[in-house]
């Protein structure tokens, strides 16, 4: 079964931003964001909001699967 695409990471690629830029603009090392993109870890419900805040998408289009 494929592993399900990590909505961050579309997002990004879909805007042309790069993962340092949003590192940065969460005050984020570019590992931990890289972590986050390639889902070997999932952000608190806290970073979530604020990456939704940063890349001006609904929390809800982060979790859920656009199949």
């Amino acid at each position: 079964m494929d592993k399900p695409m990590n909505r961050i990471k579309e997002v990004l690629e879909e805007r042309g931003i790069k993962q340092t830029w949003l590192a940065e603009k969460l005050g984020k090392s570019f590992c931990m964001v890289n972590a986050y993109v390639c889902n070997r870890r999932q952000p608190s419900l806290e970073v979530l909001f604020q990456i939704a805040e940063i890349l001006n998408v609904d929390v809800k289009d982060l979790i859920n699967d656009k199949k």
